[in-house]
């Protein structure tokens, strides 16, 4: 299989897992304890959602993109769309 996450990036479960990882960070850090984290499938960490590949696809239109737009959302997201809308 040949996957190529360009044409996935900002898909619904890309936000889910990208959210979840934030917040598991942030509560972590409340800590006093350091903490290590290491991503073993990054990727190359910055995509083009309006490029080639993720055009082909779209599938960001059903996910992060429903998220820059929104303004009614639960506070837990907050942090996280100030950060994706920056």
């Amino acid at each position: 299989m040949n996957y190529r996450h360009a044409f996935h990036a900002g898909n619904h479960a890309d936000v889910l897992k990208h959210y979840v990882l934030s917040r598991l960070i942030a509560l972590l850090s409340r800590k006093e304890a350091p903490f290590a984290y290491l991503d073993s499938h990054a990727g190359i960490g910055l995509y083009d959602l309006r490029g080639d590949q993720a055009s082909r696809t779209g599938e960001w239109l059903q996910g992060i993109a429903r998220l820059w737009q929104a303004t009614d959302v639960p506070d837990p997201l907050l942090d996280y769309l100030e950060v994706i809308r920056g």
